[in-house]
């Protein structure tokens, strides 16, 4: 019987498993949308939320909690400044799991887990760079035809 067994082993051992896990959690927050299988998905979903609800807190204690289970510093960082002051106002439900079909190889069923909003936040990073570049070409377009103009 199987009473009180909370989790999936997903076919590893323990420390296949965790491993696992650390580095999903880790891409999901450094990414903020990671193509997996479907029950990868719904296994590291409450652990992207528990990292989240501690960068909330933004403590000392909170922030050695999460760097002991993120793989990289700069995820750490980027947990506790940018997407902690992001959800700071929501309570829970900071993820999406999308389905999005099964994989031509093995026929698995894959899915997308992302950060909720990350949509807005990749499409306005995208309309600035988009700005900036089209600022760019018009300053060199005008210098390029102005330094044209003065030679002739």
């Amino acid at each position: 019987m199987r009473h009180r067994v909370a989790g999936n082993k997903l076919g590893r051992n323990i420390g296949a498993r965790r491993a696992l896990f650390r580095n999903l959690v880790t891409s999901i927050i450094e990414e903020e949308r990671v193509v997996t299988t479907v029950p990868k998905a719904k296994a590291v979903q409450p652990m992207v939320e528990k990292m989240i609800t501690l960068a909330k807190a933004d403590t000392l204690h909170t922030r050695r909690q999460a760097a002991a289970f993120l793989m990289t510093p700069a995820s750490v960082q980027k947990l506790f400044e940018k997407i902690g002051a992001r959800f700071g106002q929501r309570n829970g439900g900071y993820t999406r799991i999308v389905r999005l079909g099964p994989r031509k190889g093995d026929g698995a069923e894959q899915a997308m887990i992302e950060l909720v909003g990350s949509e807005l936040v990749k499409r306005a990073a995208d309309r600035a760079k988009r700005r900036e570049d089209r600022l760019k070409a018009i300053k060199e377009g005008r210098h390029g035809e102005g330094g044209e103009e003065e030679k002739q």
